[in-house]
């Protein structure tokens, strides 16, 4: 078994979602599937509640991209506001200090 360790296989999202319809739609026993498609029963019963939480979308790709992207995005939309505030601050702090505050 050389060689074995920390290898995981890695399936795409269509495996997953027919494997699951087995299950949901298909009727069949969780454990009968996983044994038929050579994976652990947890695997499937994981990809299960995936898929009920959240549907066709449920399977993204590799980690969770689309939730670390829209994460992204609100962070360099913070960025952008805190750097506008920061520009407003000095224009309003330059012009208090020219007496023009009237």
């Amino acid at each position: 078994m050389e060689g074995e360790m920390g290898k995981h296989k890695r399936f795409d999202k269509d495996f997953k979602l027919s494997a699951v319809k087995m299950i949901t739609e298909g009727g069949h026993k969780a454990s009968e599937v996983a044994r038929g498609l050579d994976i652990h029963p947890n695997m499937l019963y994981s990809w299960k509640r995936k898929y009920a939480d959240n549907g066709e979308k449920a399977f993204p790709g590799k980690g969770h991209l689309t939730e670390i992207a829209a994460l992204r995005k609100r962070l360099r939309e913070a960025e952008m506001e805190r750097d506008i505030l920061k520009k407003a601050v000095g224009i309003f702090s330059k012009t208090t200090e020219n007496g023009s505050d009237s």
